[in-house]
């Protein structure tokens, strides 16, 4: 045969024939056909069936009979290979050819299709080159490439400038040997080559070299320049991509340290030098890398530790020490004496991605030489004569669980320590590893105890300077995972421990936190609200953790050093700056702040409770030696900013809080005279002016902190702001805009904040005041006006003002303060009022432009508004034109302010008349007709406007002075224009003038919006004036100044304008609706037949402003008070359209359901409602019949939600205090402070509302009664007789199964709270009615909190209709054949409290008919009726039944000494004495004066109660009470049952002992019984007794009747069997194994372990709530499987009696958890009867619950994550018990 017919008949063979068998196939032809095999492999190679450019293109796809075909080639190539040997150099061709034809090409191919065949094919070729020794030709061939491929991918090749031939130089300086081969296919095969691959193949190589290189030089020079270029690659991999480092890691590194195993260093030579390549200094240049990867990303970070982790398992890092360099320069490393390796690795330990720190932590154990802590500490030494202190369960359980976790002799005793390093970093490690991989009950068994020893160690360490304690600086370690502890349990015990140090006393521990733990974990564990669970409860804003903190903080920063010490307080208040904090974490900061500066300040060595009242007494001086100006200016500008951060948190005492810690940080560190005055100011500005103004709560320190500095330091602070003024006013402009303006008056209202908080004397007042009268005389001269403009002076002016005006509102109860404010306020207004006419003069000059009817020049626009549309501060006119009108504007408002300021404080008659005049004049000018031809002339419009805003509303303000008769006396004001007054024709004017302008588009849209404002504003004033006006005109004379239709014009306007208005003009709309109401109603009751103001008008009206309000997105209080105000006028509520209509609701009747309706989202719209609405009613008792349904609705809304902000609003805003202060007289003045910003207050507000009707109602006898008190009645009726309706037919409130605290729960009580109060509205014609309700309303059941107000309702109305005792009270309580024992309970109660409270005529009566009722159930069956009865009864005894005299004993009546036998067993029995003094002060809860009332119901309650206002009730104690003496009980019959299995039972073997029953008797009655257990009498021998003695049982008589008796309980007992039997028969087929899963709450999981366990057949699932199997959710998953699985309910905290008792039983209580003596699952024998406990999803089981458990088993886990879904571990769990069942 032919060889081409030969290799054709190959190449079908190998399709069919396997790899394994190639080998023996080829033998047999070549032996056959005498083909040698040269020629053959050259045939083959030739032939081969693959086309290899196919291959580099990447066309080529591969099938399964594909692969057997490569792989049988390759085989057959190899073995052809092996058998013609490698001698000569055609025998070395051979083998390259192999590589480029057939293997590189090969690997390119199967790489992406099947991994097992690429294995095969490299497995097969390297056979064949260790075989035959032919590395050497791989030296020339593949290495090269490989190398070459490596460069590609890299990059460097083809650079003329790459280093690649440099550091490939030992392997790559032979020329490939690429004979016959195509160089252009060569470059094509490397540029595409896997990178993996590479690596992967190099690996193999440099494996197979060094296993091979021994003895044969030419092989280990080989051997040593691969190891060279690949210990090269390896650095250059490590600087490159992810794909790169993950081949460095995974191929290369492991081979280079395994080359290394065999020799620590080798020498290389190159180019005639020669260099030592050495383990350690290959590794230094590993690290070297590593540290670059360090400080890149997670990913880099991550691939660096990997690198790390193979570097430290590679064996000794100590032993040698060359490196790159000549043999001369040896260099030792070692990796744990770089400080940056320890850094690393912290940071490691703390990283976020797990992974990196399991990483970290397997880096450390390996450089620590700690393989298991557990296993290396398992030996226990003597315990020693140590004394251990008293220990509670919980602290034995913990100590116990914690030496099963093979602690050893680390945990010792709390007395002890940790004695070596090797001990500390056990100590660590376990504790690390708590924290990330085991249950929470491990971490709280462990932590407190090892960190106690780590601790005590480092106190060792004090005692011993010289030895060095290391391992301290990485507990900041552990406390930086625990605070980050998703679970927080975990996070609560560690921070506990953390705060439980005393660490002043530990210092080496303090010194070794860094500040970037403390600035970092530290304060983030702070902000953690799980730490401040009482945070804020009655008003106190600290916690124990904020306190313990403080102290941490204090005794760290004592450990700095003074420099360090300044710079670690900044730093900590600017944490404020970098991230967010809720309100206990803020306030935590600002506690560590001030901490930190009384140890900066030198005040570290007082106790923090002194640090409090420090500024009681002297103010101490702040230490400042090492403060520099910068330092003091830079604390008070982040303290700033934290003052301004506390904005976001709106409780008034909460920011009180804040502010204070800020205030005494301040005083501490910073003398205010030796900073920049401009930092002080805004500092001070940054803290509430509330806060210190007059009666402040921080004016005092403020004060002291600013005065202090006076007295000290010759008034510097006092001459500096003189100084700042000065500058501030001399400093001239000569233009300036509206943010100019701005900025101004913010600088000099700080200024004039801090002068008069600094002011002590009126000298330094003097100084100023000269200073304002001679600067204000020159530059307010005509003359020299236009050369300098005084706007900076204006500001000042009017910042000083607005300081005065808040000075005249102080509080008149301060005699004090009103005095000096008195000084202050002449002193100023005479000084304003000298340079008024000056001012009048200069404004009226400036004025001129607005009047002016000279043609104003469009000049150019600034560049910050070309283009746009303007707004408030971007007026669309050129820079002079701008300066000009602000000018003028402003020195119209100031002349404004001066007036209103001088009319309320001083009398300067003539000066206020030049003012008058000079307004007057500006008014008439304004308001004539004007025509606007372009923008700039309608910019000049718009600011008139604005100026004539401040003159309407100095108008107002004189109006409301003492000013007024000179307004009113002056005679522009009586002038005449067309035959009406000026005031009347001015109106129409304005409104045409200003409307028009709107209208002329010639403004922008947003300076229209800007003009509606003004005009709003002048409106607002214009009605203030009226109103005035109107409230002094002369009775009847409603001409005077103005008429009704002049008010309607301007009232019209607005109504049309309300819908469209912004939410900036909402507020003074609103108000003006209000005056315009209000002047339109004078004199009459309401607005009936009023001409154009009807209903139809206020339909629009309620409308537009609804729609207004809707549109507002924020809902202030002042807006929402003035809607209220405005649309609910009183005027208007009293008239009945306004309520109801014929076909339908009234307009207001409309609008209170709307806001109610939106009051359900918003509480303070709903509370400002309230208080609104129950004045209204209360001023109008007859609208109350209109609003039944709104009052039902107020009574039952509740809201969990404070409304903080509505706190500060009334704090900071003076309008919403002036808007809720005009809201409707509200009922009950005192009830509305304590309630108005709690969820209470809507029912608070009715509750008051009905009171304060019933009181008006009694208060006049029946004949002079009005109207309004007949009202009052029908209205407290019918809203009563709704109420009891509603909770008899409510879906809610007659509901009998309800959760406690849940929503029904507390509408009912809200029900019923209102029920209660409105009992004095019960008259005869309704108390049948009443009562059948009160009837059906008992015998239901309700849970305690609920039926405590309904006995108060029931007892009220007995106590006020007697009658009703005997014909409804007595024959309830003598039917003794009820069921309902709830309901009986509470009529006890009843009749108890009317016997006791009765008046004196019908109280014996009361006592003669409900005593003797009540007397029997004190032998109830029912335990809490008995015990409940026995209180009552002894109550009533000892109040009206006197003691007996002991001489009249023989004399007394039978019924007299009964009760005095049982009073006095009741007063001496223990029992009751012990129940009697648990219910002390509980007894007398019901009081008839106050228990139905607003104050009884909402104040007079338990402090300690959050549940609305619901105070713990008598029957709640008294089943608390009998349930823990039940449960004390049950664990003495508990012992007592062991003790009696124990003895057994006595058995006497005396002959002549007698039985007491006959044999047949005898097995009759040891037929078993019902009880749990019987024990014969064995008779002692005294007590024997002769068979002839008269004994009962030998009566044949009495024996017979109780043998029948026995055979009728047998009968029974037979019937109970065979249904006890049928029981068994259904239950026998299930498994005995029951499913405990109360720990688990997600519904998700429930169903399926529901379903689980009825697959496999469980006895039963244990839940914590069985109401769960009507969940929706759960019937989805469960698919009917609650149906046939028994699911019994056993809530938490009855769990471990549950376990205890089928322990008892002879069940096995088993929890799936894992635990240091857990058991793996496949390992674990179940028995049969078991209980098996499952955790909850994140915390697992509760170390209480442990305790009590049999074992702990865990399914084995070779992943990541450590743990699996409850119901997953669960279903798991129960397969292998029914599993190991099957097999038995």
């Amino acid at each position: 045969m032919g060889s081409s017919a030969i290799v054709t008949s190959l190449s079908l063979s190998f399709k069919q024939v396997p790899p394994t068998a190639v080998p023996a196939f080829l033998d047999c032809v070549l032996s056959s056909t005498g083909v040698s095999p040269s020629s053959l492999f050259d045939s083959l190679i030739k032939e081969f069936p693959f086309n290899v450019e196919d291959t580099i293109s990447g066309d080529k796809k591969f099938d399964s009979d594909d692969c057997n075909h490569i792989a049988s080639l390759v085989s057959g190539l190899c073995h052809l290979l092996k058998s013609f040997g490698f001698g000569t150099e055609d025998n070395h061709n051979a083998l390259q050819l192999f590589v480029w034809r057939v293997f590189i090409p090969l690997m390119k191919m199967v790489r992406a299709y099947d991994l097992d065949l690429l294995n095969k094919i490299v497995q097969s070729f390297f056979d064949v080159v260790v075989e035959t020794s032919a590395l050497d030709i791989l030296r020339v061939s593949l290495v090269p490439f490989l190398l070459r491929s490596v460069g590609v991918s890299m990059g460097m090749i083809g650079h003329e400038e790459s280093d690649f031939i440099r550091w490939g130089e030992l392997l790559l300086g032979d020329s490939l040997n690429t004979d016959n081969m195509d160089d252009n296919y060569i470059a094509s095969l490397s540029e595409s080559f896997p990178i993996p691959l590479s690596c992967h193949l190099l690996n193999l190589i440099l494996n197979a070299a060094f296993q091979s290189h021994q003895g044969v030089s030419k092989v280990e020079n080989f051997a040593d320049g691969m190891l060279w270029d690949l210990c090269n690659t390896t650095e250059r991999f490590l600087s490159q991509s992810v794909e790169h480092r993950s081949c460095a890691v995974s191929f290369l590194l492991p081979a280079v340290f395994k080359a290394f195993s065999s020799q620590c260093s080798l020498k290389i030579s190159l180019q005639g030098s020669v260099y030592i390549l050495s383990r350690n200094g290959f590794k230094k240049r590993i690290w070297e890398c590593c540290k670059k990867l360090f400080s890149v990303g997670s990913i880099e970070r991550r691939d660096a530790y990997s690198v790390l982790s193979l570097c430290l398992s590679s064996g000794s890092w100590t032993d040698g020490t060359e490196s790159y360099v000549s043999e001369k320069d040896a260099v030792e490393f070692d990796f744990r004496s770089e400080q940056e390796f320890w850094e690393e690795i912290k940071k490691g330990l703390v990283f976020d991605e797990s992974l990196v720190r399991k990483q970290s932590l397997h880096i450390l154990k390996s450089v620590l030489s700690i393989s298991d802590v557990s296993k290396t500490s398992s030996e226990k030494k003597p315990e020693g004569n140590s004394v251990h202190r008293a220990l509670t369960k919980k602290e034995m359980w913990a100590e116990k669980e914690a030496k099963s976790l093979g602690v050893g002799e680390l945990y010792g005793s709390v007395e002890s320590a940790l004695t070596s390093q090797q001990q500390q970093w056990q100590a660590f490690v376990l504790l690390y590893e708590m924290l990330d991989e085991y249950g929470t009950h491990l971490v709280e068994a462990v932590w407190s105890n090892q960190i106690d020893l780590l601790i005590k160690s480092s106190f060792r360490y004090e005692e011993t300077p010289g030895e060095e304690a290391e391992i301290f600086n990485w507990l900041e370690v552990l406390w930086n995972r625990g605070f980050r502890h998703d679970n927080p349990l975990v996070r609560c015990t560690v921070m506990e421990s953390f705060m439980g140090i005393e660490w002043r006393r530990y210092k080496t521990c303090t010194q070794s936190m860094s500040q970037t733990f403390v600035l970092g974990p530290f304060i983030e564990a702070l902000n953690d609200s799980t730490h401040h669970k009482d945070f804020g409860l009655k008003g106190i804003y600290t916690s124990r953790t904020i306190e313990g903190a403080a102290q941490y903080v204090c005794a760290y920063t004592s450990c700095l050093s003074p420099r360090n010490r300044i710079g670690f307080l900044i730093n900590l208040a600017s944490l404020a700056k970098k991230q967010s904090f809720g309100r206990a974490g803020f306030m935590a900061l600002a506690q560590c702040i001030v901490s930190t500066a009384y140890v900066v300040g030198g005040y570290g060595n007082k106790e923090m409770e002194h640090h409090e009242n420090r500024f009681s007494g002297t103010p101490l001086e702040p230490s400042t030696e090492h403060l520099s100006q910068d330092d003091m200016s830079h604390i008070l500008d982040v303290l700033k900013f934290v003052a301004e951060s506390s904005r976001q948190h709106f409780n008034h005492k909460y920011r009180t809080r804040v502010c204070q810690k800020l205030l005494e940080t301040a005083a501490s560190v910073v003398n205010p005279c030796e900073v920049p005055l401009g930092t002080l100011l805004q500092f001070v500005s940054a803290i509430p002016r509330e806060f210190t103004d007059h009666n402040g709560s921080l004016r005092k320190t403020m004060l002291e902190w600013l005065q202090g500095c006076n007295r000290n330091t010759s008034n510097s602070l006092l001459a500096s702001l003189d100084e700042y003024l000065k500058e501030f006013v001399n400093d001239h402009v000569e233009s300036y805009d509206d943010e100019d303006l701005e900025a101004w008056e913010s600088q000099t209202k700080r200024w004039a904040r801090v002068f008069f908080l600094t002011v002590n004397d009126e000298e330094h007042l003097s100084d100023i005041i000269m200073f304002v009268q001679n600067t204000g005389v020159n530059l307010f001269k005509e003359n020299n006006h236009l050369e300098r403009a005084p706007a900076k002076l204006l500001i000042f002016i009017l910042s000083v003002l607005s300081e005065l005006q808040n000075m005249v509102s102080v509080e008149e109860n301060d005699k004090q303060i009103v005095d000096s404010a008195s000084v202050i306020n002449e002193k100023f207004a005479a000084v304003l009022l000298s340079i008024l006419k000056q001012l009048i003069s200069f404004a009226d000059s400036s004025c001129s432009i607005f009047w002016s009817r000279t043609a104003v020049e469009n000049g150019v626009l600034s560049g910050s508004i070309t283009g746009k549309l303007g707004g408030p501060s971007q007026r669309r006119l050129s820079v002079p034109t701008t300066t000009a009108v602000l000018e003028a504007v402003t020195s119209v408002k100031i002349i404004g302010l001066i007036s209103s300021y001088c009319g309320q404080v001083t009398s300067g008659v003539n000066e206020l008349k030049l003012a008058l005049a000079f307004f007057w004049k500006f008014v008439r000018h304004t308001l004539s007709p004007q025509h606007c031809n372009s923008e700039a002339e309608a910019e000049i419009c718009l600011a008139a406007f604005e100026a004539l805003a401040a003159v309407l509303n100095a108008f107002a303000s004189l109006s409301s002075a003492r000013a007024f008769n000179l307004l009113e006396n002056d005679n522009t004001l009586l002038d005449m224009v067309d035959g009406e007054y000026w005031l009347q024709a001015s109106v129409p004017a304005f409104l045409h003038n200003i409307n028009h302008l709107l209208t002329a588009g010639l403004l922008v849209r947003s300076r229209r919006a800007v003009l509606l404002s003004w005009k709003w504003l002048c409106v607002e004033s214009l009605l203030s004036v009226m109103h005035v006006l109107d409230v002094r005109r002369i009775p009847g004379d409603r001409t005077s100044f103005f008429s009704d239709d002049t008010v309607k014009s301007l009232f019209y306007d607005i109504v049309e304008s309300l819908e469209n208005a912004g939410e900036g003009s909402a507020l003074p709309m609103l108000k003006s609706v209000r005056l315009a109401l209000g002047i339109l109603a004078s004199g009459k009751s309401s607005l009936d037949g009023f001409s154009g103001v009807d209903t139809q008008t206020m339909w629009q009206l309620v409308k537009s402003c609804w729609i207004l309000h809707i549109s507002c997105k924020k809902r202030r209080v002042a807006p929402i008070a003035a809607l209220l105000s405005s649309v609910l006028h009183s005027s208007l509520f009293s008239n009945k359209e306004m309520h109801v209509a014929e076909d339908g609701d009234g307009p207001l009747k409309w609008f209170v359901e709307k806001v109610l309706e939106e009051g359900q989202k918003s509480p303070r719209t709903i509370r400002l409602a309230a208080l609104h609405l129950t004045g209204l009613w209360l001023k109008y008792p007859r609208t109350i019949k209109y609003y039944i349904k709104e009052l039902k609705l107020l009574t039952l809304y509740g809201s969990v939600a404070f409304d903080e902000d509505f706190e500060a609003e009334l704090s900071d805003n003076s309008d919403a205090r002036t808007e809720v202060s005009l809201l409707a007289k509200n009922p009950d003045p005192e009830l509305t402070e304590v309630f108005i910003n709690t969820e209470l207050y809507a029912r608070v507000s009715v509750s008051g509302l009905f009171q304060k009707l019933a009181d008006l109602a009694n208060m006049a006898e029946p004949a002079c009664q009005n109207q309004d008190y007949q009202d009052s009645l029908v209205a407290g009726k019918m809203f009563l007789l709704e109420l009891l309706d509603a909770a008899v037919h409510d879906k809610d409130l007659a509901k009998e199964l309800y959760k406690k605290y849940s929503a029904i729960h507390r509408r009912k009580i809200r029900a019923w709270q209102m029920i209660c109060i409105m009992s004095r509205f019960v008259s005869n014609d309704i108390v049948g009615q009443v009562m059948e309700s009160v009837h059906i309303c008992l015998y239901r059941n309700n849970l305690p909190a609920v039926r405590q107000y309904l006995e108060t309702f029931a007892i009220n109305i007995y106590l006020k209709f007697p009658p009703l005792v005997k014909e409804q009270l007595v024959p309830i309580l003598q039917n003794y054949d009820t069921k309902a024992q709830q309901a009986l309970s509470s009529y006890v109660f009843i009749a108890a409290n009317v016997i006791l409270h009765a008046e004196k005529i019908a109280q014996q009566t009361n006592l003669r008919e409900l005593l003797p009722p009540i007397i029997p159930l004190l032998t109830s069956h029912h335990h809490s009726l008995r015990g409940f009865t026995q209180l009552l009864v002894h109550r009533v005894l000892f109040r009206l039944f006197p003691p007996v005299e002991s001489t009249s004993a023989p004399t007394i009546s039978l019924e007299k000494l009964s009760f005095e036998n049982l009073k006095s067993y009741l007063d001496k029995n223990p029992d009751c004495s012990r129940l009697r003094s648990s219910m002390e002060g509980y007894l007398d809860a019901y009081d008839p004066t106050t228990s139905a009332t607003p104050a009884g119901v909402f104040v007079n309650r338990v402090e300690e109660s959050e549940f609305e206002c619901v105070p713990t009730c008598l029957m709640d104690n008294v089943i608390s009470f009998l349930n823990d003496v039940r449960e004390d009980l049950r664990a003495s019959m508990a012992k007592d049952i062991v003790t009696i299995k124990n003895e057994g039972f006595k058995i006497e073997e005396e002959p002549n002992r007698r039985l007491i029953t006959s044999t047949s008797d005898e097995e009759r009655l040891s037929e078993p019984s019902s009880l749990d257990f019987q024990k014969k009498i064995t008779l002692s021998k005294h007590e024997k007794q002769d068979a002839s003695s008269t004994s009962v049982l030998q009566n044949g008589e009495t024996y017979k009747r109780l043998f029948e008796m026995e055979k009728e309980d047998e009968l029974v007992s037979q019937l109970l069997r065979s249904r006890s039997m049928e029981v068994e028969r259904l239950k026998s087929g299930r498994q005995s194994l029951i499913l405990v899963a109360s720990l688990v709450d997600r519904i998700p999981n429930l169903a399926g372990l529901a379903r689980t366990c009825e697959i496999f057949k469980a006895s039963g699932l244990v839940v914590g709530d069985a109401s769960i199997i009507h969940d929706k959710q759960f019937q989805l998953i469960s698919v009917t499987a609650e149906k046939w699985v028994p699911i019994v309910e056993v809530p938490v905290n009855s769990l471990k009696l549950f376990l205890e008792k089928k322990k008892r039983e002879g069940f096995s209580i088993l929890g799936l958890e894992q635990t240091a003596n857990s058991v793996s699952l496949d390992k674990y024998q179940f028995p049969k009867k078991t209980v098996l406990v499952l955790g909850r999803e994140k915390e697992g089981i509760p170390v209480d619950i442990i305790h009590v458990l049999d074992a702990c088993v865990e399914i084995p886990q070779l992943g990541v994550v450590r743990s699996l879904n409850v119901h997953v571990s669960g279903a798991i769990a129960l397969w292998e018990y029914t599993r190991q069942q099957r097999i038995q």
